[in-house]
């Protein structure tokens, strides 16, 4: 017998399947790890290693071709957080050069049903998207440093997230292949 008149929306099903998942993952590594520092590291590597696979379904989706400047990787870059978190970030505050500008998110998925006690101050529970940004950059050969400035869950008034230009790197061929 099947049910009648119930209709679940899948996306937001999938949202709070993937918030409540993400956050059994930094309650487990809370328990693994004694220093903060530590689980922060380890959030910053996760997001790094799903951030350099993560980019060949962003690529395959949307058919992007290179960027042309760091303008337009900002706005992939929110593009993308639309497409995997249902999410438009804003883009605002560039600084004077062009090479570094801030993300901010009215709301985060990740953080939906979180609240962070007192003795967790130091933790960056969100710290896997800098990971995410820093290693799709790194794929299509642009090293950034990502960090969070402003955070909700240590009672801000939204979430932001800066992200800065270092260099672009050259396509390394191995050694011994020429």
């Amino acid at each position: 017998m099947s049910r009648t008149g119930t209709k679940l929306d899948a996306k937001k099903v999938n949202s709070e399947l993937f918030t409540l998942t993400y956050g059994s993952i930094v309650a487990q590594l809370l328990q693994d790890y004694d220093n903060m520092e530590d689980v922060n590291k380890q959030l910053e590597r996760m997001g790094y290693n799903i951030g350099i696979r993560l980019i060949e379904d962003f690529l395959a989706r949307t058919g992007s071709g290179r960027c042309y400047d760091f303008r337009d990787t900002a706005e992939k870059i929110q593009s993308g957080f639309k497409i995997f978190l249902g999410i438009t970030p804003s883009i605002t505050n560039w600084s004077p050069a062009g090479d570094e500008f801030s993300l901010c998110f009215e709301t985060n998925p990740l953080t939906e049903f979180v609240e962070l006690p007192d003795n967790y101050s130091n933790l960056k529970y969100c710290n896997i998207l800098p990971g995410v940004l820093r290693g799709a950059c790194e794929m299509v050969q642009m090293e950034i440093a990502c960090w969070f400035i402003q955070d909700q869950l240590k009672n801000d008034n939204l979430t932001e997230l800066r992200v800065k230009f270092v260099k672009r790197l050259e396509d390394a061929i191995p050694a011994g292949e020429d």
